[in-house]
């Protein structure tokens, strides 16, 4: 029997009611496959003794027969000649390369030697190749809070379904600012109002079927934003600058692209541009001599935005310099001078002046007086006191400098004192000592016994004293500047040897004293001890 002969015989059988129902032939589909590759619709049939198996397609209008399988040969139909495989142990059907037109419903029927027959039917689905997946913006660039974004993710393919991802993260859908639309080809990704945060990226769309995954490529969006945070730093200057200083101003924002700036002067735009303002340039527009408001306004070219930061304010202010303090040039004599002491700078603005005299502030008083605006102090009727160092100090908010004067008050000698033993005795060696405060120091002249002697020190010193040297000794200061001269007289006694013993000391008596009322205390104790100690005889 040939194979057609079969094919009619299993027709014939399953229209006389022998075939049986679909079960356990094949697997549930539907079977996916790609088109241009084969495909095996595998059976479920282990070796089955049969008679005839055939295999047929449907596009769900007409059916057409694709092979016969019978005594272990098959017979392919001509529309599928060189397309189609058939393994005549199980029944397996290898079809390809596939076209689209091979989607459809694959039936097969078995008789087997028993006569008995199964029918089965399962469903392949050819699938078009992922490919071509493609993201377009509907603009190049955006601008936050005011663009609203539409990308669309197309690519080539069956049954495909789309994903987005920004990032690691998915975009999902809130239904208000972010929606997604789904069409068979395509997948729409819509932003209203969108934000710098939306697309960082990369944004990827992914397109799917049940066989294949593609990715399109990265794709990115720059969002334009700001300024905004527009600050100067610092934000807080000291109310006065130092003129010449080192000193600048720098303003800075969030914004992309990065803003441009421009800083004003009380609200007047100056000539300056960038987003650092040195004081060299303030100082170069002749601001600053008075307190003034400094801001900057940053700009963004694609948002059109301009926004202004915080007032900083300052003043700037020359420092003190060549501070000169001037006094008496003249010889100054206590209690007939006076001294007018001045003070100056030869540049900057001076708020404060203070006084010093020897590292302690200079009080006024009935003869110290100031100037009214302490440039300068009176001194009247000079005394030893005021000699020392005077020192000017003046300062502004930006600097102090300082100067010193040293001023010298002659006087004296004041009245001269001579220090030393009024006795000594022969051979001890003594010197006498004559002190005068004077300024300046007092020369000193010596007279023994009213004979000027070559001494000229304020020592005298006499080695191996006689008996001849006893006598007055006076000493005499002399003040070249003032003119003074002031005198003391001493009585020295030279004695002989011994004449000077001085016998027991007050202590030395006293302790001979304590000794002998212990040693007499003493001795009475014992006495009357003994006598407690020996026995008296009764005269009875």
């Amino acid at each position: 029997m040939d194979l057609l002969s079969v094919k009619t015989l299993l027709v014939l059988l399953c229209f006389t009611g022998s075939c049986v129902g679909q079960d356990d032939i094949l697997p549930d589909g539907p079977v996916d496959a790609i088109v241009g590759r084969n495909v095996t619709i595998k059976t479920l049939l282990n070796n089955p003794a049969f008679m005839v198996m055939t295999w047929s397609y449907s596009d769900g209008a007409e059916l057409a027969s694709i092979v016969a399988v019978a005594q272990g040969s098959f017979k392919v139909s001509n529309a599928y000649v060189g397309r189609v495989w058939v393994n005549v142990t199980n029944g397996d059907l290898t079809l390809g390369p596939l076209k689209t037109t091979d989607s459809g419903d694959y039936s097969i029927s078995v008789t087997f030697s028993d006569l008995s027959t199964k029918a089965a039917e399962i469903k392949l689905q050819v699938l078009e190749p992922v490919s071509d997946v493609v993201i377009k913006s509907n603009m190049p660039e955006a601008i936050e809070h005011n663009s609203t974004v539409i990308l669309t993710c197309s690519a080539k393919g069956s049954f495909l379904k789309f994903t987005w991802t920004n990032g690691t993260a998915p975009i999902v859908a809130d239904g208000k600012r972010i929606t997604l639309k789904e069409e068979e080809k395509s997948s729409t990704l819509t932003i209203a109002g969108v934000l710098r945060t939306d697309l960082v990226g990369p944004i990827v769309c992914t397109a799917a079927n049940k066989l294949e995954t593609e990715k399109s490529a990265a794709f990115n969006m720059t969002v334009y934003y700001g300024p905004e945070a527009v600050a100067i730093t610092p934000p807080n200057p000291p109310p006065y600058l130092r003129a010449g200083s080192n000193f600048s101003l720098s303003c800075a924002a969030r914004s992309s692209p990065p803003a441009t700036f421009v800083w004003y002067h009380n609200n007047t735009m100056m000539e300056a541009g960038g987003p650092v303002l040195t004081l060299a340039t303030i100082e170069k527009h002749k601001f600053g001599k008075t307190t003034g408001e400094y801001t900057c306004r940053a700009a963004n070219a694609k948002t059109l935005l301009t926004i202004s930061s915080p007032v900083v304010s300052f003043a700037v202010m020359d420092p003190i310099t060549g501070v000169k303090v001037t006094g008496p040039t003249e010889t100054l004599i206590a209690g007939n001078s006076s001294a007018n002491i001045s003070c100056m700078a030869t540049a900057g603005s001076v708020q404060t002046t203070t006084w010093l005299k020897d590292g302690k502030p200079l009080a006024a008083g009935a003869r110290v007086v100031f100037a009214a605006d302490l440039s300068s102090v009176m001194i009247s009727t000079l005394q030893k006191e005021d000699n020392g160092e005077f020192v000017c100090q003046l300062s502004n908010p930006v600097n102090k400098e300082q100067a010193a004067y040293k001023m010298v008050v002659n006087y004296g000698p004041e009245p001269a004192t001579v220090t030393g033993p009024e006795a000594i005795e022969v051979h001890d060696d003594v010197t006498l000592k004559c002190a005068a405060a004077s300024v300046p120091p007092a020369s000193f002249t010596w007279k023994f016994n009213g004979t000027v002697v070559e001494i000229k020190t304020a020592e005298f010193p006499i080695k191996d004293p006689k008996y001849r040297n006893s006598g007055t000794y006076m000493c005499e200061a002399y003040n070249a500047v003032t003119g003074k001269t002031t005198s003391a007289s001493h009585f020295l006694s030279v004695k002989e040897e011994g004449a000077l013993d001085e016998g027991l000391s007050d202590g030395a008596i006293a302790g001979i004293v304590i000794a002998v009322l212990v040693a007499l205390g003493a001795a009475i104790g014992l006495i009357i001890w003994c006598r407690q100690k020996v026995p008296v005889e009764s005269p009875y």
